[in-house]
Order: structure tokens, then sequence, then C-alpha cells
């Protein structure tokens, strides 16, 4: 193994190394209180209880899973037989990320209002490196396990003179990221349902029937709301970006497998490693990014957001100059331009980031032109959100497309060339581009995972009646917050489009794969040739991947149909989550003396159990329809059918997840700036219609819209798992 190689385990070292001293950092700070302490530990009690519920469902699953895997490598002979134990290491240390973040956020909050007590600096210094520590777990871990796994197999796996050891080293890795997947997929879809239910119900009976604030200790759903926060968007987001981190890592590598193969040993290997030594880099300059974010007291909106993305620009910038120089140092041909692909992805990350910013801050015309539509009532709100939302998406498909054609055209040996024989270098391309993109997630994390940390702190402070000028600093933090959270969500859903991309030419690898090593096929003719010198193209040509062939069309129209099926079936899981909260909620007004008084306590543990219980039911099915379509779809059309699918799925789940998810952020802010006094501000009706926009935005922007990423990325990964299904055993 080259010195160079080292520099992956080592980042990973440091990252969590850093990463536990900004914990340590953050527990010396005083929580306040012992009201603010009370309100602390009942949101670390409920978000522990859930998190130990949903892994006892996803311990089952997983389990199941893996004996569905063992049968195909052991029993069946068309998998790889490392497969079964890759996918449940890939599973656990997503998991381990979600849980570690969701520690830090929810022994964090308390102190970050505790901070504002004092000045903003204070408070946003506070709750932003309590969100690196999530930042900087997930990249952490992710490069251990990459690292360990590629030591590993390195060692296990033959040497062949045909350069094929690599190319079955990283397809073996890849089972890695669907583990993650399939754990990140229960983490949003679970943790969207559990705090979205209570986020309505602490709305629509407190803010809008009530007339109480949002976190107002006598609402009894106002601490399950508070951990919603924690277990959807921390751990649900840190199981996310975990995947999509190691996902375009792996793909990326097997595709410079690919494209490499035939080049030379140590070319090969340079292609292989590129993507991880990049993502290395990226991350020791996301730990120098994250001392970098300070703030005035008394400062605007603008200014906070220009606070945090200080840190995540420097970052990016030095990333670029960084990979410049490794890859000159590992010698890849054409260097400049796959150095160009890496820069391209990150300028379509930043460039998605700002076009979230712009249509959900309330600083922009976009979300004022909502709350200016408050005027009306509900009705309006809504349909001014909806056309926000769609209007919203147009900006970051156009990056996407710009980037794609700009990446692989970069990548190719011949400046722009689209011929047949460069394929594979272009798509090499497309994948260093999502790694390009990802590179800082240790820092770009760090301001997603900070919003429920902010919007928390809030909470605790206006459930322990801290003064104004406190709430107006906490305030300050949580419409930062929202803006994050959506730049976050844009910018994961961004980063998944392209990884996607990279994961579905790696399932012509796989399929490739398949012939050579598995089925012991490598002299059946593709296109004429035999599997084991042809090309990416030979095989698109053999399974007839063309718009002619009605396999293909069909797989489109069945991946559309997953795309709107998976949403609508997460709305509904909200919508029915979120009536049994409402319930509860209006029961606990009507028989418990004093509440509104202030006399008597709410049951808080009542509305939490309803959450947990909704969640864990909900959960299951659309999880399991993510699992299911793409093994069915293989197993009746083939090769050809998943291709179709894929690329419905991808196309369509990208577009919709960019709508729910921008809409949603608008709406919310849109009721923020309401409540900052515009319009009317707090308690007035075109408040309660702005309450009601937020409603219907929370289960776009916090369970459908991020889940999406996901799916296209596990229906993708779980096709390319079960490739040897596909090829062996289609009935068309």
């Amino acid at each position: 193994m080259p010195l160079i190689f080292w520099l992956v385990p080592l980042s990973a070292a440091l990252a969590l190394l850093f990463a536990y001293g900004f914990f340590r950092q953050m527990m010396k700070h005083e929580e306040g209180t012992d009201m603010m302490k009370k309100i602390a530990e009942h949101v670390r009690k409920g978000a522990s209880a859930y998190l130990r519920q949903q892994y006892k469902v996803v311990i089952v699953v997983f389990l199941v899973i893996t004996v569905i895997f063992s049968i195909l490598a052991y029993g069946l002979g068309v998998q790889n037989p490392w497969v079964p134990f890759a996918f449940i290491s890939g599973g656990f240390f997503s998991g381990l990320a979600g849980f570690f973040g969701m520690k830090a956020a929810t022994y964090a909050s308390a102190r970050v209002a505790n901070a504002c007590r004092n000045s903003l600096n204070q408070g946003l210094r506070l709750a932003f490196r309590s969100g690196a520590v999530m930042g900087l777990v997930v990249v952490g871990l992710v490069l251990v396990d990459i690292s360990v796994w590629f030591f590993i197999l390195n060692q296990f796996i033959p040497e062949t003179a045909d350069g094929y050891k690599l190319m079955t080293i990283t397809a073996v890795m890849l089972t890695f990221g669907m583990g993650a997947s399939t754990q990140a997929l229960f983490a949003r879809v679970g943790g969207g349902i559990y705090t979205k239910a209570a986020d309505v119900g602490a709305d629509l009976v407190g803010k809008v029937e009530a007339g109480i604030p949002e976190d107002d200790p006598r609402n009894p759903a106002t601490i399950a709301d508070n951990v919603g926060d924690n277990v959807g968007d921390v751990a649900g987001m840190g199981a996310d970006l975990f995947e999509s981190f190691a996902a375009s890592i792996l793909a990326t590598a097997l595709l410079g497998a690919a494209a490499f193969l035939g080049a030379g040993a140590d070319m090969q290997f340079n292609a292989v490693i590129a993507p991880m030594l990049i993502a290395a880099i990226g991350t020791l300059l996301s730990i120098a990014g994250v001392f970098m974010v300070r703030t005035k007291e008394g400062a605007t909106q603008k200014q906070l957001l220009h606070s945090l993305g200080f840190g995540v620009n420097v970052s990016a910038v030095l990333i670029v100059v960084f990979a410049f120089i490794i890859l000159y140092y590992l010698g890849l041909p054409n260097y400049i331009g796959i150095w160009g692909s890496i820069v391209i992805g990150l300028l379509a990350g930043i460039g998605i980031g700002q076009s979230t910013e712009y249509f959900t801050a309330s600083a922009y015309k976009p979300t004022q032109r909502i709350a200016a539509s408050s005027n009306t009532g509900p009705a309006t709100v809504i349909i001014s959100g909806v056309g926000t939302g769609l209007i919203s998406a147009a900006v970051p498909l156009g990056i996407i497309v710009v980037a794609i054609t700009l990446a692989y055209g970069f990548a190719t040996p011949e400046l722009f060339s689209f011929a047949a024989e460069h394929i594979n270098f272009g798509l090499y391309g497309i994948g260093i581009a999502a790694v390009g993109m990802l590179s800082t997630l240790g820092i770009t994390l760090a301001t997603d995972a900070y919003g429920p940390i902010a919007d928390n702190a809030g909470g605790n402070a206006e459930m322990c009646g801290l003064g104004p000028e406190v709430r107006s600093r906490t305030d300050a933090l949580d419409a930062l917050g929202n803006t994050t959270a959506a730049t976050g969500k844009g910018f994961a859903i961004g980063s998944a489009a392209l990884t996607a991309l990279a994961l579905l030419a790696s399932y012509f690898e796989e399929v490739r794969m398949m012939y050579v090593k598995f089925l012991g096929m490598p002299e059946t003719l593709i296109n004429d040739v035999p599997a084991i010198e042809a090309a990416f193209i030979d095989f698109v040509y053999h399974f007839e991947i063309h718009l002619m062939n009605p396999k293909v069309i069909v797989g489109i129209f069945l991946g559309v149909m997953a795309v709107f099926l998976f949403s609508g079936m997460t709305m509904n899981a909200v919508g029915r989550a979120a009536q049994k909260m409402v319930d509860e909620v209006r029961r606990q007004f009507k028989t418990i003396a004093g509440i509104m008084e202030g006399t008597a306590e709410p049951d808080y543990a009542r509305c939490v159990e309803i959450s947990t219980k909704g969640a864990q039911k909900e959960m299951l099915v659309p999880s399991l329809v993510a699992l299911l379509i793409p093994v069915i779809v293989g197993l009746v059309f083939g090769v050809a059918g998943i291709t179709g699918l894929l690329i419905g799925t991808i196309s369509s789940g990208f577009a919709l997840a960019i709508f729910m998810a921008n809409a949603g952020g608008a709406w919310d802010n849109a009721k923020k700036f309401v409540e900052e006094g515009n319009h009317g501000g707090k308690g007035s009706d075109n408040h309660k219609a702005t309450v009601i926009g937020d409603t219907v935005g929370d289960p776009f922007k916090d369970t459908s819209g991020p889940s999406l990423n996901i799916l296209i990325k596990l229906m993708v990964m779980a096709s390319v798992v079960t490739v040897g299904v596909a090829v062996s055993y289609s009935l068309l």
C-alpha cells in the first residue's frame, strides 16, 4: 500500500478526534437554570428512546437482507461472498454516525440557549461547533470504513493479470454503500414522520386554536416537537449524507478502476484512490473551516449567513488548490481535465446552495411574497408556496445539467469528446465531480446540523421564560437555521443526483463483473466481443438500452411511479400520525385542568409515545417498497428495464425533491417573517394563515422531500447489488 494512501485513515482519525474535542468543549458550558436542564433532559430521553425503537426494527430488516445476500453469494453463486459483511458494516457505521450526532445535538441545545444570555456570537459558535460534531463524525466514519475495507480486501482478494482485482474490490465495497443507504432511508422516513407528526400537532392546536407560542410549555406536543428535530434533522440527515459521501467515493473508485483498466496497475490504483484522497483533504480543510465561523452582536440575517458561508467557502477554495496537487502527484492522464470536473462539482454544490437560499430565506423576495399573500388567507399562502417551489426547481436542474455536461467533457482524453471509446473516462469525471461537491462535507453538514440545535435552543428559551433579548438572539439563530437546513437539503439532493448517475454508470461495470467473475462466462459474446474485453458501450448495445426498447420505456414509467408512490405514502403517513397527535393535544387541553393557566404540567410523555409508535408503524412499508421495486423490475424486465427504472427515478425524484424542500422551506420562513412583526405579526390572521402554510410544508421539507434523495440512491444501490438476479433470472 503506497504511503499516500495512509492520508485517508489519518484524516479519518483527525476528524473523529476534533469531533470529540468539540463535544468535550460543548459539555464544559453550563446548561443554565434548573428548568433549562429539565427541558433538555426530557428531549434527550425522548430522542434516545425513539432511536432505540428504530434500531430494533432496522436490525430485523438488516438480518433478513443479509440472509438474502448470503443465499445469493453462497447458494446461487451470483454475488461476491464478502457482500453480506460489507452490507452490515455500512448500515452499522451509518447508524453510529446518526447516533453520535443526535447525542451531541441534544446536549447542546440548552447550552446554546444559555450562551445566548451572554451574546449572539457565543450562541452561534457553540451551536455551529456542536453541529460540527455531526459533520466530522460522518466524514470520519466513512473514511474509516472505506480505509479498513480497502486494506482488508486488497490483502485477501488475489492478484489478477487482467486488472480485475481492483474492480472486484470496489464492486464489493459498493455494497457497504447499500447498507448505509438502507439505514439512512429508515432514519429519514422514520425521523421525518416522527418530527412532523409532533410539529403539526403543536402548530395546529397550540398556535392556531389555543393562540399560544410555538414552544410554550403549556403545549403538550412541544417536547415531542423538539425531540423530532433531533431524530429527523440530525440523526436522519447524518445517515443520509453519510451514505451520499460513501456512495460517491465508492462509485467513482469503481469507475476509475474500469476507465483505467489496461492502463497499468499503478495508474489504475491511482485512479481508484484519487476520490478517497480528495475526500481526505476535504475533511482536513473542513476542520480548518470550522474555526473561521464567528459573528458580531446584533448581526442581521445576511451577516449571519455570511458568517457561516465564510468557513464553507474558504474550505471550498482550498480544496480546489489541493485537489490539483493530488491529481498532479498521482500522475493521472488528463489530470487537468479531471481537476476541472472536481471544480465543476464544487461550483454546482455552491450554486444549488445559493439558489436554495434565494428561494427560501426571508431576506429575499420569493419568501416575502408568500408572507404578503397571507393578506388574503391560507389558500393564497399555499398557492404561492407551491408556485415558488415549482419555479425554484428549475435552477438546480439547470445547474445539474451544466455540471454533468462539463464534468463529463473535461474528463475525456480529448476535451469534450463524446466518442464511445471515451465513455468510461467521462463517467469517471461525473463521479469525481460528485466527490468534489461533497469533499467539504465536514463543514457543510455542520451548517445543516446547526439548524435543529438552534431550533431546540429557541424552544428551550421559550419554555423556560428567558428574557426578550435572549429570545431575540435565539430567534435570529433559529431563522438562520431554517435557511441552512433548506440549503443543506438542496445540497444533499444535488449531490444525490450526481452520485446516482455515477452509481448508474457503475451498474454496467457490475454487469461486466457478473460475466467475468461470478458467473464464470468471461468469453460470452457481448456485442460480438468477449465479455472480458467488452467496453461499456458494448453492454449498452447488447442489452438494447435505447428509447425504442419497450422494456426501457416501461422502466422509466415505473421509476416515475415509484417516486410518486413513495412520496404519497410518506405524506399520508405524516397525516395519519399528525391526526393522532392533534386529537391527543386537544384532549389534554380539555381534560387536564390548569394547563392554560400554567398551574398543571401537560403529559409530554404521551405525545412522545404517539410520535414514536406512529413513526415505527408508518416507516416500514415505504422503505420496503424502495427496496423491492428494483428487484422485481430486474426479475421481470432485466437489465434494460432496470436502466429505465433508474433513469426515471433519478430524473423525477431529483425534481420533485427540490420542489418539496424549497416550497416547505419558503413556507416556514414566510411564517418566521410574519412573526418578526411584518404583515400583522404574531397572533394576527396573517400569522395564522402562514402557520397553516408552514404546516402543509412540514412533510414536504422534512419527510417526503429529503427522503427522495435517499430513495434514488438506494434504488440504484439495490439494483447494483442484485445485478446477478437481473442478468441470470429475468423473465423478458
